[in-house]
């Protein structure tokens, strides 16, 4: 992947401009030697194209720069059932000739616009999921997600999840490394698995004693030990019940699911950085063989750990 098209509109929203901006059109850094993309902002009708906040976008390129991207991006607009069938008709040809395609947010309302939706799992903010299922009942909408891929199609929640779903994007076309260093350049978390829920119920305390980030530090060190529900509840001097409620209610998911993508990413980074055999990684990561390694990695990663690391390795080759 090479070009990535970012459609306008009026009334956008300039957070996720920004997101997409800074995830697949920055420069060059020699200390990170990640991808350069040609990143392109493209609009209905060149020129000044009004936001959403108080002050305006200069857009130069119309959307015949997307007729080539390889990823089409649209970004969030505040009139978001308003149809542009030019953004419709450049959507559904980009669906046509292969371009993987995101939208996150109020995006997804134009994907729906466009007929991508139909038969498709789709997520959008969680404000705004009872009113895309209702405009596009053929769509299957789940707001309890930070984002969906399904097919060529990825749909973001809005806001910081868009990060999430671009990071998920280049993550699976230029492995662990690559999204991580620019997690690091953009000073955000690495990576948040998709179906983790868009947001907790309580509050994180403020103290910090009280919360189960010191716990989960502590498992991240020992992934490669029979982690269980059980023996990290007693870490956290509390009842398992307890300790599971309180696991959901501060990271989103669960205490299984959680392990199991702590796992499957340090996989991912010692299948990039070294020349550890299968069952060796399997080891490490706490997987315990090379079956069970496959077996998750197959699930989360939709390839075997062999094929990842044909893909992703950062060793050279003797």
């Amino acid at each position: 992947m090479t070009k990535v098209a970012m459609i306008v509109s009026d009334h956008a929203e300039p957070f996720g401009m920004g997101v997409l901006a800074e995830v697949w059109g920055d420069q060059y850094h020699p200390d990170d030697d990640t991808p350069v993309f040609d990143f392109v902002a493209c609009t209905p009708e060149p020129g000044v194209v009004r936001g959403a906040s108080g002050f305006d976008f200069v857009i130069e390129h119309g959307l015949d720069e997307a007729a080539d991207a390889d990823l089409v991006a649209l970004a969030a607009k505040r009139h978001y059932g308003d149809e542009d069938p030019r953004v419709s008709e450049v959507l559904r040809a980009a669906y046509a000739r292969g371009a993987t395609i995101m939208a996150s947010c109020t995006a997804t309302f134009q994907l729906g616009h466009a007929d991508l939706l139909d038969g498709r799992r789709c997520t959008t903010h969680w404000r705004y999921g009872a009113e895309l299922a209702a405009a596009f009942p053929e769509a299957e909408v789940d707001t309890d997600v930070l984002y969906v891929e399904d097919g060529p199609i990825v749909t973001g929640a809005g806001s910081a999840a868009g990060i999430d779903a671009n990071l998920h994007l280049m993550r699976q076309w230029y492995g662990a490394r690559v999204s991580a260093t620019t997690a690091r350049r953009i000073v955000v978390p690495p990576h948040r698995d998709g179906g983790q829920a868009q947001f907790v119920r309580a509050p994180m305390p403020v103290v910090e004693a009280e919360t189960l980030a010191p716990v989960l530090a502590w498992a991240e060190e020992h992934l490669a030990e029979p982690l269980t529900v059980a023996s990290l509840a007693r870490r956290a001097h509390m009842s398992e019940r307890t300790f599971a409620r309180r696991f959901r209610d501060e990271t989103g998911t669960t205490p299984w699911q959680w392990l199991l993508g702590r796992r499957v990413a340090l996989a991912e980074e010692l299948l990039e950085t070294s020349t550890l055999a299968i069952e060796q990684v399997a080891q490490r990561v706490g997987f315990g063989n090379a079956a069970t390694l496959r077996h998750h990695f197959g699930a989360v990663r939709g390839t075997s750990p062999q094929a990842y690391r044909r893909s992703f390795s950062c060793v050279e080759s003797a």
